[in-house]
């Protein structure tokens, strides 16, 4: 009798087996052929180590992904604007921006090896050396920085890039993080269009 049912558990098991193995190669075979038109029309997913660097660093830049990049969170913003505090001490607009041009200005010339101005260790200088008669200025110059920093890791060697992997990823995260600040702000004051991405 042990040995029927030990003999039925096994063919119940082998069974149940086989049966798992159909459902996995046909919801495979489903995702795949339900993958494929989509992947064709989209662009293609980013796979060496350059294209993924690039890829977060323009996502925080000009390529609205999963997130609003900065210049969308910088759109229409105008000086006063740019300028205003909430009465809860945080950051305005403009001195995010500003830190944001400091810390990847700051990050790019050391990546390309150039000398570095003297930092007071003071970070909050970084937000607080805003100048709002400057805020026009002040945006372009984040984007010219973000434009040498996707160029450098467009053009650096692979040996180079990969030794600044992390440093580059840490620039998109800070990126990020503080470009959800901006929003949040333009939130608070009744400047941030929901149609822009962040509702």
């Amino acid at each position: 009798m042990a040995s029927l049912l030990a003999n039925r558990m096994r063919r119940a098991s082998l069974h149940t087996r086989r049966v798992m193995q159909a459902v996995l190669l046909c919801a495979a075979a489903t995702a795949l052929a339900g993958a494929a038109p989509a992947q064709t029309a989209q662009s293609k997913k980013p796979v060496t180590l350059r294209e993924v660097l690039l890829a977060e660093l323009k996502s925080t830049h000009n390529s609205t992904e999963w997130f609003v990049p900065v210049d969308v969170a910088v759109k229409d913003v105008t000086p006063e604007q740019a300028a205003w505090r909430d009465a809860k001490g945080n950051h305005s607009v403009g001195q995010l921006v500003y830190h944001l041009w400091y810390w990847n200005r700051r990050n790019l010339q050391n990546l390309r090896g150039e000398k570095l101005e003297k930092f007071s260790g003071n970070n909050d200088d970084t937000f607080d050396n805003y100048d709002p008669k400057k805020w026009t200025e002040t945006v372009r110059q984040l984007d010219d920085v973000m434009k040498g920093l996707e160029d450098w890791v467009a053009t650096a060697p692979e040996a180079e890039l990969a030794q600044n992997a992390q440093t580059l990823t840490h620039i998109s995260t800070h990126n990020a993080y503080h470009i959800g600040e901006m929003v949040l702000v333009r939130k608070e004051q009744g400047s941030w269009n929901p149609a822009s991405g962040v509702h």
